[in-house]
């Protein structure tokens, strides 16, 4: 018998990466959440604490133990939640954990109204994500149309200029005339509709 197959030389090594990112996005703002509903739990507790103290002016504290973790998500809200997190994109993990924390700093909720912050946060993720993706999706629509549309090749007018035609007039003539010139600029050519040829 070998002594490799005791210490597992021989099998690859596990990484990280083999998992799926939706996976761990997954994982990621679920263990955010349970975490979040512990501390929410914990601070809970001191405020009864403080008001029991305030209240009684003793400090029972030391007799009391408190289960390890008292409030937990229904199954079919914990399913609902991470639904919406394999909707989270894994560049956008990181800003929805910050988004989540900061509206917990900011409302210091109870532990039963955390999961309703979290799919706030969550929802309002997904409506960026895809306000996002509409965005790209118009500008590459743009891009792709055809670049030449506004061009001079396709664009077609019914009045033509002809500057060259002998009938032009020009301020020279009025002045070898001597009548008064017209109120029309000279400077710019004469426009005549495609039915005047």
């Amino acid at each position: 018998m070998s002594l490799a197959s005791w210490f597992r030389w021989n099998e690859p090594p596990n990484r990280i990466s083999q998992r799926n990112p939706t996976e761990m996005v997954v994982e990621t703002l679920m263990m955010e959440l349970s975490w979040q509903i512990k501390q929410a739990e914990k601070q809970q507790r001191e405020r009864e604490n403080e008001y029991r103290k305030i209240k009684t002016g003793v400090d029972y504290g030391w007799l009391v133990s408190y289960p390890k973790q008292s409030y937990d998500i229904s199954p079919g809200e914990r399913l609902q939640l991470e639904d919406m997190c394999t909707r989270i994109h894994p560049s956008y993990c990181g800003p929805v954990i910050l988004r989540f924390r900061q509206l917990i700093a900011e409302y210091e909720p109870e532990v039963q109204e955390v999961s309703r912050l979290f799919r706030s946060v969550l929802q309002e993720a997904v409506e960026k994500i895809k306000e996002e993706e509409d965005a790209k999706k118009l500008a590459k629509q743009w891009n792709t149309k055809n670049k030449t549309s506004l061009s001079l090749t396709t664009f077609k007018s019914r009045s033509k200029i002809s500057p060259f035609i002998s009938d032009i007039k020009t301020i020279s003539e009025d002045v070898e005339r001597g009548t008064q010139p017209t109120r029309r600029v000279w400077s710019m050519p004469e426009f005549r509709n495609a039915k005047d040829y």
